[in-house]
């Protein structure tokens, strides 16, 4: 770090003792931090993103070590994890400590923790002291698509946050894995930039993904629509991308065509249609979604077509993110006549 970025950290920890908010970098998403103890600056939170009182914040801290200061009853398995994966995108869901409020978690006994992997951030957390933490969400709006730039934050939130620390662009860029416990089994609750294939590898037993199921306990991401563009989404399979793009031109609608296969049939050139390859490996596409999502956000287009992501493993987080940001995700016996937005599909973030 730049003897700048010191003073910016400096400036930004006291802007946090005093109750202020301060949007910082992680290697997943920028984050929306408060001083997890000050309950009034928590609250102030929830007010800047518009977020429901009962979905929970996840706590950061500077040192896996510091775990057992957070929660209480602590697996094995979680201590194994948090010792293997820390600093890194993965969130534990853990009985709350006495002194975690219910503010940050939603009026639950648990509480999400993570240590994140970004210099800037563990700075920052270092400074508040050993027993400073960050209780934080993404910095946008709820719902919203996550910012992985500071330019992001500052475009979607403002003045509402009184200081913004960059630190370039998020290197994984979709927000953290959250792995539960129960019992002896370790449960995937949100898929992540960490694969249940190297969580399972680390503790030698099974892991169990919950997919979108119903969960007991409420985490971050869990809605059936979020991380959504104002631009409706449809996520179609390879096969009938293309077909639907036709109909949506025959309608006089613009649109974006974002795959990931290459596969782009011969076709005359149409001036309806912005086709854009995004790359086939599953990290840099997911480094690069929001990014992009968000720049074709502001082109206006009337639709954006996203062309199902394979069933694959490694592709997981990404198909997750794309169906709760999808207006439409239609199956073999849905025809395309029947999978166009409604007004409420259009408009349904706006109310959750």
């Amino acid at each position: 770090m730049t003897p700048n970025d010191h003073d910016q950290i400096v400036v930004a920890a006291a802007l946090l003792r005093a109750g202020g908010i301060v949007a910082f970098p992680t290697e997943t998403v920028y984050g929306l931090g408060a001083d997890a103890s000050n309950l009034s600056a928590v609250r102030r939170v929830f007010e800047i993103k518009k977020r429901p009182v009962d979905h929970p914040l996840i706590v950061h801290f500077a040192d896996s070590s510091r775990l057992h200061h957070w929660a209480r009853e602590i697996p094995e398995q979680a201590w194994q994890l948090a010792e293997y994966f820390w600093p890194g995108p993965l969130t534990l869901i853990l009985p709350r400590s006495r002194h975690v409020s219910e503010n940050v978690t939603g009026g639950q006994d648990t509480v999400g923790l993570r240590v994140p992997d970004h210099p800037v951030a563990l700075a920052l957390l270092n400074a508040l002291g050993p027993e400073g933490a960050l209780a934080a969400p993404s910095a946008n709006r709820f719902g919203r698509l996550s910012p992985t730039t500071a330019a992001h934050v500052r475009e979607e939130l403002g003045d509402a946050v009184d200081m913004v620390l960059d630190g370039g662009a998020c290197k994984v860029g979709l927000e953290s894995t959250i792995v539960g416990f129960n019992n002896q089994t370790a449960l995937v609750l949100r898929p992540g930039g960490i694969s249940l294939e190297a969580l399972e590898e680390v503790l030698g037993s099974k892991v169990v993904a919950t997919g979108r199921k119903k969960q007991a306990v409420r985490v971050p991401g869990s809605l059936a629509s979020h991380y959504a563009p104002d631009t409706p989404l449809e996520l179609w399979p390879t096969e009938s991308l293309w077909r639907r793009a036709i109909e949506l031109e025959a309608e006089g609608l613009r649109m974006a065509i974002m795959t990931w296969s290459g596969q782009n049939p011969e076709q005359p050139e149409r001036k309806n249609w912005t086709h854009l390859a995004m790359p086939a490996e599953p990290q840099v596409y997911g480094s690069r979604l929001y990014a992009t999502l968000r720049r074709l956000d502001h082109e206006h287009f009337d639709r954006l077509l996203i062309e199902t992501p394979p069933d694959d493993p490694a592709w997981i987080a990404i198909a997750d993110r794309l169906q709760r940001a999808a207006s439409c995700i239609p199956d073999s016996e849905v025809k395309i006549d029947d999978c166009a937005p409604s007004q409420e599909d259009r408009n349904i973030n706006e109310v959750v």
